[in-house]
């Protein structure tokens, strides 16, 4: 018993220190990013827009392929149960909604883990490795300026921008099923969405996308900054950096969902 006790009590510990790790470097970033430009440091916008061709323009097929799958794999499942009802037409909204609200922003952002934020770790920990940081250092070159604060700019500006292309691929999706299954015309199928949707519905993804491009790119830099032992640890960082990240937005999402459910 005391050892269960003392296992847990480890684990929280090492909970608490990396969440502080990460609040670190989130801190720091985000000065780098908005109060040092207006001190007169500027920020390096020809390698963010390289990084946000990395992680938007680049992944901007896989999302799409896979919003549009998802959208139709939700309207089939969702026409199963409504059509029990004379209610098939419903599937329109259920589609709309979920996938603006909930599934656009969370799979989109799982993909972009999987692909970008493992890059992420992968090339920071590689750096630290070799030891290009502590050369940075010595330069006079701040890391988080240099390496992080690009990758936070193109992800907090492509996430929303995938967020939306992967909302519209699902509602594409559930558009084919509607004129293959219950015959609806495209016409008559945009105006269900129109008339389904609230600009509140929009917001909810996109603020979460924004949330989940913070924890992306954080998570993943961190455990990039902390690789140690060779190649073997830049395998591990990169392995934590996606299963971390994707607990962490699950538990964000969670957070936000409550939020917006009940104000």
């Amino acid at each position: 018993m005391t050892r269960a006790v003392a296992a847990l009590g480890r684990g929280v510990l090492a909970g608490f220190t990396y969440l502080g790790g990460v609040s670190r470097l989130t801190k720091e970033t985000l000065y780098w990013t908005f109060v040092a430009p207006m001190r007169g440091k500027g920020l390096r916008w020809k390698s963010s827009v390289q990084q946000m061709v990395v992680v938007g323009v680049n992944c901007l097929p896989i999302v799409m392929t896979i919003g549009f799958f998802v959208g139709l794999i939700l309207a089939l499942q969702g026409a199963n149960e409504l059509k029990r009802f004379g209610a098939i037409r419903f599937v329109v909204d259920l589609v709309a909604v979920t996938m603006t609200r909930e599934l656009g922003p969370l799979i989109t952002a799982i993909i972009v883990t999987g692909r970008s934020g493992s890059a992420f770790a992968a090339e920071l920990g590689t750096m630290r490795v070799s030891e290009e940081i502590d050369a940075l250092q010595t330069m006079g070159l701040n890391p988080t300026k240099f390496l992080v604060v690009p990758k936070l700019l193109a992800t907090l500006f492509m996430l929303p921008c995938l967020t939306i292309a992967s909302d519209f691929s699902g509602i594409l999706g559930c558009m084919a099923f509607s004129i293959w299954e219950i015959g609806m015309s495209a016409t008559t199928y945009f105006s269900a969405v129109r008339d389904a949707l609230i600009l509140n519905d929009i917001y909810t993804g996109l603020v979460k996308s924004l949330v989940f491009a913070l924890v992306i790119t954080k998570v993943g830099c961190f455990e990039g900054m902390q690789v140690s032992g060779g190649a073997e640890g830049v395998g591990k960082a990169t392995t934590a950096s996606v299963v971390k990240s994707i607990f962490l937005i699950i538990i964000a999402d969670l957070i936000f969902t409550s939020i917006f459910y009940y104000f």
